[in-house]
């Protein structure tokens, strides 16, 4: 089957200027070069059918999340700031659906799910309900960044029961590790996704 028809989501992962712009706050390494394959392919989603949905960090200024305040990283896609904004490079009509996560101070690493950074409980975003609504079965996930939201989102896809794929030159690893990028995809494929090249088909 074609990798886009009217069952199929294609998720594109956070391409917000924190993240893909050289002036960010956590920029992506390679993810400049990423951006232009991600337009391909919400082209061609859009053209053979398939539904296109955004995820987009939207933190706000204090949270668990951020280094400032006992977490993980420097302080990154804070609501209403540039940082947060989708990059301007990234080709998608005003009208396509936007999957915010972390707004009240979660992990928001998937697109599905959010984690309490106080309860540990996950509360599921509108992803889900939104794919559901529909009719999706195959899940294609794009974006930023490989070994973090790309994974956590494409697990969930799994985990929730779409067959799901990966597009390896349609995203881009914050490698703090190196080989970090390789390690997610690795687990991808062993968890049963399709991690495969554009090109390929």
């Amino acid at each position: 089957m074609a990798r886009y028809h009217p069952a199929a989501a294609l998720v594109v992962v956070d391409v917000q200027n924190d993240f893909a712009d050289p002036k960010g706050s956590l920029v992506v390494p390679g993810a400049d070069r990423v951006i232009p394959v991600i337009n391909r392919e919400t082209a061609a989603a859009r053209e053979h059918g398939a539904l296109v949905v955004l995820t987009q960090d939207w933190h706000p200024r204090s949270t668990p999340h951020f280094t400032k305040d006992g977490g993980d990283w420097p302080v990154h896609c804070v609501a209403e700031t540039w940082g947060a904004e989708l990059h301007p490079d990234l080709q998608s009509p005003p009208e396509t659906p936007v999957v915010r996560k972390g707004s009240n101070g979660e992990d928001g690493y998937s697109g599905f799910t959010m984690r309490d950074t106080r309860t540990g409980e996950h509360v599921p975003t509108m992803l889900a309900p939104l794919l559901q609504s529909a009719g999706v079965t195959d899940v294609v996930v794009i974006g930023l960044a490989t070994d973090y939201c790309v994974k956590a989102t494409a697990l969930d896809a799994l985990r929730l029961g779409y067959a799901t794929t990966v597009l390896t030159d349609a995203v881009a690893a914050c490698e703090i590790r190196r080989g970090d990028g390789e390690a997610a995809l690795e687990e991808l494929r062993n968890a049963g996704a399709n991690v495969r090249s554009s090109r390929g088909g």
